[in-house]
Order: structure tokens, then C-alpha cells, then sequence
């Protein structure tokens, strides 16, 4: 066990204890952390890390707090957000270097005004770079691994250079699930400001009409099965619209699930039996979640 006085020997930022994780997901769902902490650098979160490593804490890392939902019950140990201090970004040549905690839009923006195309279509994204590098997040076709060099980990105390080609990546995949992901580094191609700054608006404005971006939710649920999409699986199930207490399946775009306002992690568990329920029932199809589940138990993380 830890307490207050033993971490602040090793980390310099904020500490809260029963903290409610609702302020910090997108879903505004969540119930307490133990303990959060918001590390000041990324010396802080090596230093945090290894003292809750040596001492068999159980804790975990977050971002922007898009594409999970946290139990009702919150979160046994240590919540670590990464979205202030791991925040800084650089250009040496074609190369971008990124923190973790650097939000998908923030990256877009940089790589647009320093001259590069390519990452425009992943700005829509919500989350931070290491999360999208952990799930290999993607949109309209690209994945943010199609531009990575290499990913910067911690791995047993110490800090390692990992290339892309040692990081299984695939579809909403790679082997980073249980890394420490502290940044990472892109190489790019120069392209015409102009037009990256007209196809990154016209597509964000293709996503504000397809997803439901005005209302609080997880991202895609679901990850889509080989040959087809989990929304139109959902939505030829009938389930389009279809509410648990105060969480619904988007009307908008059934891979969703939107919170209508002090929905619980309950009412979504609800739904996502439902949806892979009926799709399998209908279908033959088991639907995988693309949204990680944490503070659950054990079976209901593995639904």
C-alpha cells in the first residue's frame, strides 16, 4: 500500500484521492480513482511509474479519457493523466517527435502549420498520441501507424526506443497494449498548406454530420467486422435509437453510444450486451469492442 507522503517523495504534480473520473472521460461517465495523478513531465511520469511499479501498485494511464468507460464503482489503485505533462511537440527535418499526452487535434495542427500533409484525416479523432498509437487509431481509410518511425516506452525503469516494425500493428491493434507509451516519432512528406487546410476541414465537417460529436460519448464502440460495419450490423438489428436509462444507441450513427445526460456505466453495459446480442442472434456475428472497459470484472471485461 501507498500513501500521500510516500508519493510526493517521488512525484512533483498534482495528487487527488476518490477523484470522479466522469470529469475526465468523454463519455462523463466514471466513478473514483483511488488516487489521480497529473505528472508535470515526463521525468515526473518515469519517476511515479517506477515507484508504483517497485511497490506492485496497481494503477493506470490516461489521456484525453476517450474510447473507455469506467465503471460506476471508479478504479482500485492509481489513475495517471498524461494529458498536461506530456504535452510538447518538435520538428528535426521530416520528422515530428510527439508526447503522449498530445491530443490527435493539437498533432494535426502542428504537422499542418510546419508544411506536412498526410495526418489531416486522423484530426477528427478524439484522444492523445499514445492512446491512438496503442489502438493504431485511424480514419478514411489511414491509421496514424502508417507515418510512425518508432514509439518511445518505459519498460522496467528504464526508457526504450521501440521501431514500428516491432509493434504488431493491425487493425485497432498493436503490441503496445500493456506498454508505458511516453511519445513517439513520425516521418512526413511536405504538402501545399492550402489544401491540407481545406481536406482536414471538409472531412471534419463529413464526421460532425456522420457522428454524434455534440453529445458526450466513447468514440466507436465497436470495431468493424471483415467485410462490413458495426453501425449498419446495429442499425439493420433495429436497435438504432434504443435507450437504457439515460444512454441510448446514437440515432445518428449506431456504432455510438451517447450519454443523454447523467447516464451511468450500467446503462451502457446494457446496451452493449443488447448490440452484440441481437447482431449475433441476427447475423451470426460477434461484434468486438473497440472501447476498453476499466474497473470492471473480469467477465465483463472480456464481453
Amino acid at each position: 500500500m501507498v500513501n500521500i507522503d510516500d508519493i510526493k517523495i517521488f512525484f512533483q504534480g498534482r495528487i487527488a484521492l476518490h477523484e470522479p473520473l466522469s470529469k475526465y472521460t468523454s463519455f462523463r461517465i466514471g466513478g473514483p480513482a483511488d488516487y489521480f495523478l497529473e505528472p508535470t513531465d515526463k521525468e515526473d511520469v518515469v519517476n511515479i511509474i517506477t515507484y508504483l511499479q517497485r511497490q506492485n501498485f496497481p494503477f493506470l494511464m490516461m489521456g484525453k479519457g476517450s474510447n473507455v468507460l469506467v465503471s460506476d464503482d471508479g478504479v482500485r489503485g492509481a489513475v495517471i493523466n498524461l494529458e498536461h505533462g506530456l504535452g510538447s511537440m518538435r520538428v528535426e527535418g521530416d520528422i515530428v517527435s510527439v508526447d503522449a499526452g498530445v491530443t490527435m487535434a493539437r498533432f494535426v495542427d502542428f504537422c499542418i502549420q510546419h508544411g506536412f500533409k498526410g495526418v489531416e484525416m486522423l484530426s477528427g479523432i478524439p484522444g492523445t498520441i499514445g492512446g491512438a498509437v496503442i489502438m493504431n487509431a485511424g480514419a478514411y481509410g489511414g491509421e496514424i501507424s502508417d507515418f510512425l518511425v518508432d514509439v518511445e516506452v518505459l519498460r522496467n525503469g528504464k526508457i526504450a526506443c521501440l521501431k514500428k516494425e516491432d509493434a504488431g500493428f493491425a487493425y485497432r491493434r498493436s503490441n503496445f497494449k500493456d506498454a508505458i507509451v511516453l511519445g513517439a516519432r513520425f516521418r512526413l512528406t511536405v504538402g501545399d498548406k492550402a489544401e491540407v487546410m481545406r481536406a482536414r476541414r471538409e472531412l471534419l465537417l463529413k464526421r460532425n454530420r456522420a457522428q454524434p460529436v455534440n453529445m458526450p460519448n466513447s468514440g466507436s464502440m465497436f470495431k468493424n467486422p471483415h467485410g462490413t460495419y458495426a453501425a449498419k450490423l446495429i442499425e439493420d438489428a433495429g436497435l438504432k435509437g434504443v435507450r437504457r436509462g439515460n444512454a441510448q444507441i446514437s440515432e445518428r450513427h449506431a456504432n455510438f453510444i451517447v450519454n443523454l445526460g447523467g447516464a451511468v456505466a450500467r446503462d451502457v453495459v446494457d446496451l452493449i450486451e443488447l448490440a452484440r446480442k441481437t447482431v449475433l442472434e441476427k447475423f451470426g456475428i460477434t461484434l468486438e469492442l473497440e472501447v476498453k472497459l476499466i474497473g470492471f470484472t473480469q467477465a465483463k471485461e472480456a464481453a
